[in-house]
């Protein structure tokens, strides 16, 4: 009795790390979108309403869900409430919030670059930028909905069949 609610114990415990690492898979094209998303609003507000940065990174942070939410949340916070440069809120916040996204690294390197150039340009060549930005985070969510196709079922199905095999093994 006791070796069956062990063998219990260990399949719902390598499923679930299995189902864990397939959900980083479906986040990560998600956050992309909503990323995306991001900075084309970021855009309109840039062109159109002629909105100071600060607020508009407020107006984000109240659209976005966690954790792109919390980024233009500290953002806004920051360029408000310290001495410091766009860039330099930019890349702090980045790196505050990193960690509790499903992204990798080239999307952090576009997101740093494009920090990099937000607030030193005339509202047209801040477009360009935004423009390129986004068809570089375009190319990333392609990488990653094919990423989630090749992957996410196979992590799954691994969790549970390590969990089998680590059970034949112990018993």
């Amino acid at each position: 009795m006791v070796k069956l609610i062990g063998a219990i114990f260990i399949i719902v415990a390598t499923t679930v790390i299995g189902f864990e690492a397939a959900r980083h898979f479906s986040e990560r094209p998600k956050q992309l979108r909503a990323l995306r998303s991001a900075l084309q609003s970021l855009e309109a507000e840039i062109m159109y309403s002629h909105t100071p940065l600060h607020e508009a990174a407020r107006r984000l942070a109240v659209q976005l869900p966690k954790p792109l939410s919390s980024f233009f949340d500290s953002f806004a916070k920051r360029l408000t409430d310290t001495e410091t440069t766009v860039k330099d809120a930019w890349e702090t916040s980045l790196k505050e919030i990193w960690k509790s996204t499903a992204l990798k690294q080239g999307e952090f390197e576009i997101m740093k670059q494009f920090g990099e150039t937000l607030g030193r340009h005339d509202r047209f060549s801040q477009q360009k930028h935004i423009l390129l930005t986004l068809s570089h985070l375009e190319r990333e969510e392609a990488d990653a909905i094919q990423a989630q196709t090749k992957y996410e079922k196979m992590v799954k199905s691994l969790g549970f069949l390590s969990g089998l095999l680590l059970i034949i093994l112990l018993f």
